[in-house]
């Protein structure tokens, strides 16, 4: 029988047939006799794959899972996004310094909220009376407002440079209108009340900064001036938050003073006043004239 196995195997492909050796033959014969023995303790999910890449049975290697690697991932982008190292230092300084107005209005704001409940609760301001502190907060008030304004129209002249440069080409009245369009809605807000103004131009902040962040993608504007905006834009709105915030504390506690569009009213019921007021007195000299005229025609009678 082996001689024609050997037969067989020379006219297939492959290697070439060894015939197995009797004591292999009886010791598996030997293990096909024996019972399997169950050993739970080296099953897991992941047994097949140990049988592969590892040795049988050993246990998984517990990995060190650091719970505050997201926490620092995250750090790290706010980090980075702060630092702006690709800004020019001149524009990141001066960009800061332009910040400094808003912060001192909008920290003086919440003081003298704080001092004014302070004079409300307990009679006396804690530096300063309660009508003092009203008396500054009503200077502070059209100061951020204004200085707003200005910000918003210095930041659409900013395209309007970006255009005479050339910077990535010429687009006419599409990036003009950048600088149009900014100081159109900004100033108008000067004629609303204090709070209306505050959250209009933080509308208008944050649209612009949309606005600048689409110029960088059309390649209108440098690469890092979308990051330079978003981090001046944060802190500009943080301030218009808390100046809000301090004065919702003390809206039922002081007076509003009238701003452009009161006394526009205030002119126009001034107007209405004087104009009624000569119409009187234009009827009551007619009167006094026909009465003087009767009183003519009876002394001739």
């Amino acid at each position: 029988m082996s001689t024609s196995l050997q037969r067989c195997a020379s006219t297939t492909s492959g290697p070439p047939f060894v015939e197995p050796d009797k004591k292999e033959l009886k010791h598996e014969k030997t293990i096909a006799k024996e019972e399997l023995e169950p050993h739970p303790e080296e099953v897991s999910s992941a047994s097949s794959v140990h049988q592969v890449f590892h040795e049988k049975g050993t246990p998984d290697e517990e990995k060190d899972v650091d719970m505050l690697a997201g926490v620092y991932a995250d750090l790290k982008v706010i980090k980075d996004t702060f630092a702006l190292n690709e800004v020019p230092r001149e524009a990141f300084f001066i960009g800061l310094a332009g910040l400094l107005p808003y912060a001192a209005t909008s920290l003086s704001t919440v003081y003298l909220a704080w001092d004014i409940n302070h004079a409300a609760l307990s009679g006396q301001g804690f530096l300063l009376s309660g009508e003092s502190a009203e008396l500054l907060l009503h200077i502070i008030e059209p100061l951020q407002m204004g200085y707003g304004a200005v910000i918003l129209s210095f930041l659409g002249a900013i395209h309007w440079g970006l255009e005479w440069a050339k910077y990535g080409g010429v687009h006419g009245y599409r990036r003009y209108a950048y600088g149009v369009v900014a100081p159109a809605v900004a100033w108008p807000t000067l004629l609303l009340p204090v709070e209306y103004a505050l959250i209009a131009q933080f509308s208008a902040f944050t649209f612009l900064y949309f606005a600048d962040a689409r110029a960088v993608v059309k390649g209108w504007a440098p690469p890092w001036y979308s990051t330079y905006r978003f981090v001046l834009t944060f802190i500009v709105g943080a301030s218009i938050v808390i100046t809000l915030i301090g004065r919702g504390q003390i809206a039922d506690k002081i007076s509003r003073l009238p701003g452009p569009g009161d006394r526009l009213k205030q002119l126009r019921e001034s107007q209405v006043a004087a104009l009624e007021q000569e119409e009187r007195e234009r009827r009551a000299r007619v009167v006094a004239q026909d009465e003087a005229e009767e009183e003519e025609e009876e002394d001739d009678d």
